[in-house]
């Protein structure tokens, strides 16, 4: 069966659509579709677009309640329970970071003081965004409170367009949010799609395959945002407790049913640690994960067939 294929610039990020079909005009078609329920997504959730709902609540951080559609509620509602899940370690509420202090640009060239990084993070608490769910309404309950959906909003954007492409009829297909990918079917050859991690020092080397079958998997890395200094790496993954950006792990890839769960989990597994991370996964059905820590060391969790992974060098 042939693949037709489509890449597009969305939500800031590179998506890439497939689908595996018969007919050139109605895979195309379709394709069409799902970008356009992506640019919806993106309508909805982004900070750069003055008139979205995320920046109705910002901009009413410390003042009122915003009612929002009840799509945007039900995404804040099963992120406050990741947040729930990993003590803090996943948060909303991120967006309040002090962006000055931490650009990860040529021109930072060091670490702001332990106080300066406290005062940072300051108004990150997602126990601060109260949720009504009879009015539909939310609100951010300390002025200068920001929310943004950096962290879940691709995977979310990715299992939407998957539904709309399911909706119209086709039974295997792909889209990959710049490394937040849900797959479903089979690819063009009738065989399980399937993903490779790279290694963290060399992302052009793929250390393991594994095979998609109707599941999601993310992917956070150390070698995607960083700055060097004096010697030592700092990646763009801040520690919403320290105001530090995370040590010790290099990449954290997660297995998950849906995009939205894998994409969220990521970061939070990387703040968490690799054993403590790792004895979350372990704990919920239907999940998995790889992690690699800062000395090449690969973990992985009780479900995940590791046979061809181990030691990097």
């Amino acid at each position: 069966m042939p693949l037709f294929k489509r890449t597009d610039l969305l939500m800031g990020n590179r998506f890439d659509l497939a689908l595996v079909g018969s007919h050139d005009d109605e895979a195309m078609a379709a394709l069409e579709k799902a970008v356009h329920e992506i640019q919806r997504i993106e309508q909805l959730l982004s900070t750069y677009r003055p008139d979205s709902q995320t920046n109705r609540i910002n901009e009413q951080a410390g003042i009122s309640p915003v009612v929002v559609d009840q799509e945007v509620f039900d995404l804040i509602q099963r992120a406050q329970r990741i947040s729930d899940l990993s003590q803090g370690a996943f948060d909303l509420t991120y967006g309040s970071l002090d962006k000055s202090l931490w650009n990860f640009d040529q021109e930072m060239t060091s670490l702001p003081s332990p106080d300066k990084a406290k005062k940072s993070v300051q108004l990150i608490d997602y126990q601060l965004i109260e949720l009504n769910s009879n009015q539909r309404s939310v609100f951010l309950k300390k002025k200068g409170m920001r929310i943004g959906f950096g962290g879940i909003g691709k995977g979310y954007a990715a299992d939407c367009a998957k539904t709309v492409l399911q909706g119209l009829g086709f039974q295997h297909g792909l889209v990959n949010a710049s490394g937040d990918l849900c797959a479903w079917g089979k690819n063009e050859n009738g065989k399980s799609w399937s993903i490779g991690i790279v290694h963290p020092d060399n992302p052009d080397c793929i250390i393991a395959d594994f095979a998609l079958n109707n599941s999601a998997v993310a992917t956070s890395g150390n070698y995607e945002k960083f700055v060097m200094i004096q010697g030592q790496k700092y990646s763009h993954t801040i520690d919403p407790h320290t105001g530090y950006p995370i040590q010790g792990i290099k990449s954290v890839t997660v297995f998950a049913p849906f995009a939205e769960l894998a994409d969220a989990l990521t970061t939070p597994l990387a703040v968490m640690g690799v054993s403590v991370g790792l004895d979350l996964i372990n704990q919920i059905p239907g999940l998995g994960c790889v992690i690699i820590d800062d000395n090449n060391q690969v973990f992985y969790s009780d479900n995940i067939q590791h046979a061809s992974i181990g030691l990097l060098h």
